[in-house]
């Protein structure tokens, strides 16, 4: 569940972003990129977890809930990925750049 949770809690905070540098705010975008930054960390902290447990040969069963939580942590990471840059863009056309 730290997957699905961190995951979404990640690509909240980049929409919120997006949506504060569309208004001009870009101390509160690159703030809540850090949110999403700070939450894909965790993300990862569980999904290593999950891995290393497996590496040393705790074999968990693939059940469509561990499919559900890779897969929202994948579209998490792509959509900070963009969020990031869809904020410099809104940077840059406001003369304040990235």
């Amino acid at each position: 569940m730290g997957l699905i949770v961190n995951g979404g809690n990640a690509k909240s905070s980049s929409m919120e972003a997006i949506q504060a540098a569309k208004t001009g705010d870009f101390e509160g975008a690159d703030a809540k990129l850090k949110e999403a930054d700070a939450s894909l960390a965790e993300a990862h902290n569980s999904q290593t977890g999950m891995l290393t447990k497996e590496a040393s040969g705790e074999h968990v069963t693939v059940t469509l809930l561990m499919v559900h939580s890779q897969d929202h942590l994948m579209n998490a990471i792509t959509f900070r990925d963009l969020a990031g840059e869809i904020v410099d863009l809104y940077k840059k056309l406001a003369g304040k750049e990235a």
